[in-house]
């Protein structure tokens, strides 16, 4: 008895080692393999992929904007794709037509520059990820309710300056006088409209009332702008595309009749205005770039908070100034971030 039990306990403890044997084996294939897969960024980024991007109208901001989108992409290292790149050039009926386009389309994302075209892709499109970029109000503009937790397929950056009091303060240090600042805005557009009221909110406890003048085209600012003079001390163009479209016409309203022009983006103070407080656009177009690249990695857009834009910077342009009848201070110049 003592015998068979020893061998009966033998096969029993070979036939535990057998299965341990098995398990490890199967655990150790398991970590193999684990190991040796590639991750999920990796596995994203060596796919191909189309992308949509809709942009309201031709300018250096909004271009600017495109191009850091871009570059994002690719520092992520997101090298295979097309890009199917639709540009309205401010005609409100060719937004929806380009979204439409996209709706139809088999798209792996859609990029919507400026508020129209971004309102009109949102209608449009319901199950592609969206993301926005140079919008200023994407709760008014119906694009999301919750900027922290975005739900549908819509997130981004909007360019929003809050508050716009720096850039009204400009009036009176260019002008100590100045009592009425002009802006000039397409009413058609709800991200200006959204501004406007920010600025008549902030212009009141400043001492300055606001004269506003409405565009609805590019060939009509430059009538909107002279109906200004003679009424105001100053004039400003603040995120709206319209006027920034046609800035030329009214840096030469301004400089013809000695009006500053004060701006809320940098490259309208390089293109002519005195002086002015802005985003690099292309700095806000990478930002929505990042967050495609998440999108594109996997992430649920739930989880991509909307942002904003980072780091304002107050430029000035000499020049220009000059040319508008106005010095800039030296305090002022010593503080710009850019000097045209």
């Amino acid at each position: 008895m003592p015998r068979v039990s020893k061998v009966v306990l033998l096969v029993a403890l070979l036939a535990v080692i057998a299965f341990a044997g098995v398990v490890v084996g199967c655990g150790s294939s398991s970590s193999s393999s684990s190991s040796t897969s590639p991750s999920a960024s990796a596995d994203a980024t060596s796919q191909a992929y189309k992308i949509g991007i809709t942009q309201i109208v031709s300018h250096p901001a909004l271009d600017a904007a495109v191009a850091g989108f871009k570059a994002a992409l690719a520092e992520k290292g997101f090298s295979n794709i097309t890009y199917d790149m639709q540009n309205a050039e401010g005609d409100m009926a060719t937004t929806a037509s380009i979204a439409q386009k996209f709706a139809n389309e088999q798209l792996d994302l859609i990029l919507g520059v400026a508020t129209p075209t971004s309102q009109a892709v949102v209608k449009a499109v319901t199950t592609t990820p969206i993301v926005f970029t140079a919008v200023t109000d994407p709760v008014g503009a119906g694009l999301v309710t919750t900027p922290e937790a975005p739900g549908a397929n819509v997130t981004g950056v909007s360019d929003l300056i809050k508050p716009v009091a720096p850039i009204l303060e400009l009036a009176k240090q260019l002008n100590p006088d100045a009592k009425k600042v002009g802006i000039v805005y397409n009413a058609g557009e709800s991200n200006s409209a959204f501004i406007v009221k920010q600025v008549e909110a902030e212009a009141g406890p400043l001492g300055l009332t606001v004269v506003k003048a409405t565009a609805g085209t590019s060939a009509e600012v430059q009538a909107a702008a002279q109906s200004l003079v003679g009424r105001v001390d100053a004039i400003a163009v603040i995120g709206d595309n319209t006027a920034v479209t046609a800035l030329e016409a009214i840096v030469k309203v301004c400089e013809q009749n000695k009006i500053p022009l004060i701006a809320g983006d940098t490259d309208s103070v390089k293109r002519g205005a005195a002086a002015g407080y802005g985003f690099d656009y292309a700095d806000l177009g990478k930002q929505a770039g990042y967050q495609a690249a998440l999108i594109l990695s996997g992430t649920p857009i739930s989880s991509i908070p909307v942002e904003y834009a980072k780091n304002l910077q107050f430029s000035v342009n000499e020049k220009a100034a000059k040319a508008q009848g106005v010095t800039v201070p030296a305090d002022l110049v010593a503080k710009a971030v850019n000097k045209f």
